[in-house]
C-alpha cells in the first residue's frame, strides 16, 4: 500500500474541512507548493489535491494553481473537485494532471462518466465516493461537497462502473474525515472482499501509523492523508514503508 498525500485548497490556501463541513475549517500557513514539495522530499510519488471550491461550486477556482502544480512536474497529481464536465476532464489532463477524480457527476451523470473511462482509460479516470453509514451500516453516497445526501449504496455506484473497465476507487468516511479518529477499516475490508479486482483508496480519519498499518492489512492499495501529514504526527520512519520513493 502507498500513503498519497492529500493537499485541499480553498481560495489557494491550504485547508482541511472537519467532517466536510465548510463552516469548519483550519487554514495552515504553509505555501501549497512548499508543501508538494516537502511530500516530495519525503518519497510520495502521487500527491492527491481537492479543489474545495470546485467541490462546492462546481468551479475550479484553484485551476491555475494546479497547473502550476502539473508543470512543476516532480510528482504525479490526481485532482478532484468540481469535474463535473466533459470541457473539465479535458482541460485537467491537459494541464498535466496525471489522473482526475470523479465525485459527484458519477451519481448525477453516469453515462458521461463511463465516456470517460472508456475514452481515457482506467489509469487517469478516478471515481471518489463519499459515503456516510446508514443505520444498517449500508454506505450512502454524499454529492455536492459532501451537502447533498442520495439514496444510492457504494454497492450499487460500483455495479453501475464495472463494465466501463473501472480500475481505481476512492473512498472516503466522511464522519471520519479530518477527525483523526482512525479510518474505518471494516468499510474498506468489506470493498477489497466485494471487488477484489479494484484499486482501493481510503480516505478519512488517519491519525498514525498504526491506521496505515491496519488500511494495508484490510487490503487497501493506496491512503489518502491530509491533516495528519500536515501537522507531521508520524515520524519520517513510519512513514517510510508506504511511501515508494523513500
Amino acid at each position: 500500500m502507498q500513503l498519497i498525500p492529500s493537499i485541499d485548497l480553498r481560495g489557494g490556501r491550504c485547508v482541511r474541512l472537519l467532517k466536510g463541513d465548510f463552516a469548519n475549517e483550519t487554514r495552515y500557513e504553509i505555501d501549497p507548493l512548499a508543501l508538494l514539495q516537502r511530500y516530495h522530499a519525503l518519497g510520495a510519488r502521487w500527491l492527491h489535491i481537492v479543489d474545495l471550491d470546485g467541490a462546492r461550486d462546481g468551479l475550479l477556482a484553484n485551476r491555475h494553481l494546479i497547473a502550476s502544480f502539473a508543470a512543476e512536474g516532480s510528482i504525479a497529481l490526481q485532482v478532484g473537485g468540481g469535474v463535473r464536465s466533459a470541457a473539465v476532464v479535458a482541460d485537467l489532463l491537459g494541464a498535466g494532471v496525471a489522473r482526475v477524480v470523479v465525485g459527484s457527476a458519477a451519481i448525477d451523470a453516469p453515462e458521461a462518466v463511463e465516456s470517460w473511462l472508456r475514452q481515457y482509460g482506467a489509469e487517469r479516470v478516478c471515481l471518489a465516493f463519499d459515503v456516510r453509514l446508514d443505520g444498517a451500516a449500508a454506505p450512502l453516497l454524499y454529492t455536492r461537497g459532501w451537502l447533498e445526501a442520495t439514496r444510492v449504496t457504494l454497492w450499487q455506484a460500483i455495479e453501475r462502473f464495472a463494465a466501463a473497465g473501472l480500475k481505481h476507487v476512492l473512498c472516503t468516511d466522511i464522519d471520519r474525515d479530518g477527525a483523526l479518529t482512525g479510518p474505518n477499516v471494516a468499510l474498506y475490508q468489506e470493498c477489497a472482499r466485494r471487488y477484489p479486482q479494484l484499486l482501493w483508496q481510503a480516505s478519512g480519519g488517519i491519525a498514525g501509523y498504526t491506521d496505515l498499518k491496519a488500511l494495508a492489512e484490510a487490503g487497501a492499495s493506496a491512503a489518502i492523508s491530509g491533516k495528519a501529514l500536515l501537522e507531521q504526527r508520524m515520524s519520517i520512519e513510519e512513514l517510510r514503508p508506504f511511501l515508494p520513493a523513500a
